[in-house]
C-alpha cells in the first residue's frame, strides 16, 4: 500500500461541523505527528481514517481501496486510542490479557512474540482488570496493541498520557526501533509536544477543525523566528510578515513569525531573533490570535 489519502472529510454531529473539507495523505514510513488543542478535532480524524467513524461526506482511501466496511483495506490499519476506566465499557471488565487476545484476532498481522516482549518491558500485570489499571498502564496497553499489531499505518491517539518520563523514553525507543525495523507508517497524536518533536518526520497541524499545515518538521522550524526587542524596531524588523502571537511588556514586543520556504530572515534592526522549538510555535500559531501588520503576506 502505498498512502492513506482523505478527500474533502467533513464530520458533523447534529448541527455542528467539526470537520471542514479535510484533504490529507499520509505516505509510507514516515512518522506524523498530529497536534492540535483539545476540541480540535484529532480524535475524530484519526477514527475517520481507520474507518472507526463515518464521515459525514468525503472519502478515505488506502491503496486507492475505500476503508469504510473493507476488511481488505483494514487490515493495514490499526487505531489503538486511549482506554478509560468509565463503568459499563464491556472492554473495562476484561482482563489484559483477554483484551490483547481479542485485538490479536482483529489485527491480522499480531506479533505474539513482540506482544510478550512489551509486556515484559512495561512491566504489565496482564492478569489484572482494564478497569483497575492506573493511566500509566492503560496507556501501555494502547501501545502494546499498537506495535503488536505490525500494521502497515498505525495510528496511535495519546500514547503517553499518564506515563512517567521514564517510560515516555521506553515509548519512543521502542516505536523507532520498530520503525527503523519495519519501516511502517506511524501517526501519533499528542499534546506532550516537545520530547515528541524529533520523533515527527512531519507535522500536521490541526485548528478548529481544519488542516493550518503539514510540513516537514525541520524545514518548518527552519523558517520560525522569535524575535523580539523594543516595539517599533520588532515592527520594523517584521513588517510584511504575518505576526503570530505577539507579547508586550512596557516598551518590548516578541512576535514569532514564519517565512516561506527558503527563505532567510535578514534584518538589520536593533531586535533579538531566536530559533523557535515546535510547542512554542504551536502556541504561537493556536494559542491567541496572532496580529497581523499591514504588509502581512
Amino acid at each position: 500500500m502505498s498512502s492513506i489519502k482523505a478527500s474533502q472529510i467533513v464530520k458533523t454531529y447534529g448541527k455542528k461541523e467539526v470537520l471542514h473539507g479535510i484533504d490529507l495523505e499520509l505516505e509510507s514510513g514516515k512518522i506524523y505527528g498530529l497536534i492540535g488543542r483539545n476540541g480540535a478535532g484529532k480524535t475524530t480524524l484519526l477514527s475517520i481514517l481507520s474507518a472507526q467513524n463515518p464521515a459525514t461526506s468525503g472519502t478515505v482511501t488506502v491503496g486507492n481501496e475505500p476503508v469504510w466496511e473493507n476488511p481488505a483495506a483494514l487490515e493495514h490499519i490499526c487505531f489503538s486510542r486511549e482506554l478509560n476506566q468509565m463503568v459499563g465499557n464491556t472492554a473495562n471488565s476484561m482482563k489484559v490479557k483477554e483484551y490483547l487476545k481479542i485485538a490479536s484476532l482483529f489485527l491480522p498481522h499480531w506479533d505474539r512474540e513482540m506482544e510478550q516482549k512489551l509486556i515484559r518491558e512495561f512491566q504489565l500485570d496482564t492478569k489484572k482488570r482494564i478497569s483497575r489499571l492506573s493511566k500509566g498502564m492503560l496507556s501501555m496497553v494502547t501501545i502494546v496493541v499498537a506495535l503488536a499489531s505490525k500494521a502497515e499505518f498505525t495510528i496511535l491517539d495519546e500514547p503517553v498520557a499518564g506515563l512517567d518520563v521514564v517510560a515516555r523514553e521506553t515509548f519512543y525507543r521502542l516505536l523507532m526501533e520498530e520503525f527503523t525495523e519495519s519501516g511502517r507508517t506511524f501517526v501519533i497524536s499528542t499534546h506532550i509536544i516537545e520530547e515528541a518533536a524529533n520523533v515527527f518526520e512531519e507535522v500536521i497541524l490541526l485548528d478548529e477543525g481544519n488542516i493550518l499545515l503539514k510540513e516537514n518538521t525541520e524545514e518548518l522550524l527552519e523558517r520560525a523566528w522569535y524575535v523580539s526587542g523594543r516595539e517599533d524596531e520588532v515592527d520594523r524588523a517584521t513588517a510584511g510578515y504575518t505576526q503570530h502571537h505577539a507579547e508586550r511588556l512596557g516598551r518590548s514586543k516578541g512576535v514569532t513569525i514564519l517565512t516561506e520556504p527558503g527563505e532567510a530572515f535578514v534584518t538589520n534592526c536593533d531586535v533579538t531573533i531566536q530559533k523557535v522549538s515546535l510547542q512554542k510555535l504551536f502556541v504561537a500559531l493556536c494559542g491567541e490570535e496572532g496580529e497581523k501588520n499591514d504588509g502581512e503576506r
